[in-house]
């Protein structure tokens, strides 16, 4: 039976890079963020839903979700919880569909799914093996400034106040230790990328060992 892997980490971790590392090396990757984006396009149950519990003012011209919108509805007007009621479990369902689909295609394949709130929605139990990343602060101020302005920042109390709105906006998180208490793997992200490389292609092995017999799922 396919190995099941949740990839998980804080903001600005480098969590989606981290899964792009095991893709390389023959995982099969699935990306819950673009899950909640298809099913959040017009047509699917939980746009109508969505649509229904946030009102026509998060509506484009072209039916879309303005997702600029919506984000500071259910962020700044503190109702994350509601959106998150909505769109976790369409994403679960989905999740546990490829799941299915990628053991009858490869039932030795290692399958990792990378997502922000594993844990916090919980995710866990559905996994075999949970991997967090980590990083240090000055690297979250980096990626958070590739990120939200497409540049190099120095380490700037503008840019330290935009991570902070950034974390209180996702309050729902749990922080960095707990998530580290609950790995069954942690990927220290804040030296070089060889360094992250080198701790990938290690736990890469482990768990493409596992596949052929995963163990019971152990998380809650």
């Amino acid at each position: 039976m396919s190995l099941r892997v949740g990839l998980t980490g804080g903001l600005a971790s480098g969590k989606t890079a981290v899964a792009q590392m095991f893709a390389s090396r023959g995982a099969y990757l699935m990306h819950a963020d673009k899950v909640a984006h298809e099913l959040m396009q017009p047509g699917q149950p939980i746009y109508e839903e969505v649509v229904r519990h946030f009102g026509d003012s998060i509506v484009n011209a072209d039916t879309t979700i303005n997702r600029s919108i919506l984000a500071a509805l259910a962020f700044e007007g503190e109702r994350v919880k509601e959106l998150n009621a909505i769109v976790h479990p369409g994403v679960t369902a989905r999740m546990q569909q490829w799941f299915t689909e990628m053991n009858e295609f490869d039932p030795k394949g290692v399958l990792v799914f990378e997502a922000a709130l594993i844990l916090e929605a919980g995710m866990g139990k559905y996994f075999d093996k949970l991997i967090v990343v980590t990083s240090n602060r000055e690297q979250k101020l980096e990626r958070f400034a590739h990120r939200v302005l497409g540049t190099s920042v120095a380490n700037t109390e503008e840019l330290e106040k935009a991570l902070r709105d950034a974390e209180r906006r996702l309050g729902a998180q749990l922080s960095e230790s707990e998530k580290v208490a609950a790995a069954d793997y942690v990927i220290a992200n804040s030296g070089s990328l060889a360094e992250t490389e080198r701790q990938v292609n290690k736990i890469f092995k482990e768990l493409q060992m596992m596949a052929a017999s995963p163990p019971t799922p152990s998380h809650s």
